[in-house]
């Protein structure tokens, strides 16, 4: 039993290592996007008219750029013992998550109207920066309400969401190889770089609700 124990504990302190540092790499991975010309990395794949784009130029790089803060700071938000010993810092990086959340998310949608990959890639990555915006607005409005459990639900689909730039970047090359195909590779991440993650999420926050419901019980049963 106690070596179960062991390995879950080092498991999951394994697995929150691999995840913060994922995080904090891509976090900072835009500033290589500042750092080289205009057709680094997904812009090799954009026409020379939407580079030459102003709008579209401002719409990417603000995308990427507050993308990218959100990415490097918001898994610090499920520290616990920040949330329970720090909370002026945790509000703090709340507000800036918030803030660039909103930046990045309105911009992201914009610019996936413009995707590589026709319809399916502009459904998919507009889709993502819609349900990022607003499961983002409803866990900053229920904190404001006082409704903590709600908060921390919809803030865990916001993350999950914004770690979708961790995901495409792991799945693109993947799927490219396993396709021989960008484009086949790009319209299936525009959804395969999401959709599995709110459902990781969906069953994280049915674990906390379960862990919860259990302490409860067995407080109301001593």
């Amino acid at each position: 039993m106690l070596r179960v124990e062991k390995f879950k504990f080092y498991t999951k302190k394994t697995t929150w290592g691999i995840f913060a540092i994922l995080a904090m790499v891509i976090g900072i991975y835009p500033l290589l996007y500042l750092f080289n010309d205009g057709t680094y990395g997904l812009l090799a794949s954009k026409p020379s008219e939407l580079l030459n784009n102003f709008l579209y130029n401002v719409g990417f790089y603000g995308h990427i750029i507050f993308g990218g803060v959100a990415l490097l700071i918001g898994w610090v938000q499920f520290n616990k013992n920040i949330r329970a010993k720090r909370i002026r810092l945790h509000r703090l990086i709340g507000a800036i998550y918030i803030i660039s959340v909103l930046i990045s998310g309105i911009l992201g949608f914009y610019i996936a109207l413009n995707a590589t990959g026709g319809i399916i890639a502009k459904t998919g990555f507009s889709t993502l920066a819609i349900i990022w915006l607003t499961t983002t607005i409803l866990g900053f409005n229920s904190i404001r309400k006082k409704e903590v459990d709600r908060h921390e639900k919809f803030m865990i689909y916001s993350y999950s969401a914004c770690f979708a730039a961790v995901t495409l970047r792991v799945w693109l090359p993947l799927l490219t190889n396993l396709f021989d195909d960008f484009l086949i590779a790009y319209r299936t991440v525009s959804w395969v770089c999401w959709v599995p993650n709110l459902i990781v999420a969906f069953y994280i926050i049915n674990n906390i609700k379960l862990k919860r419901m259990i302490k409860k019980r067995k407080k109301s049963l001593a």
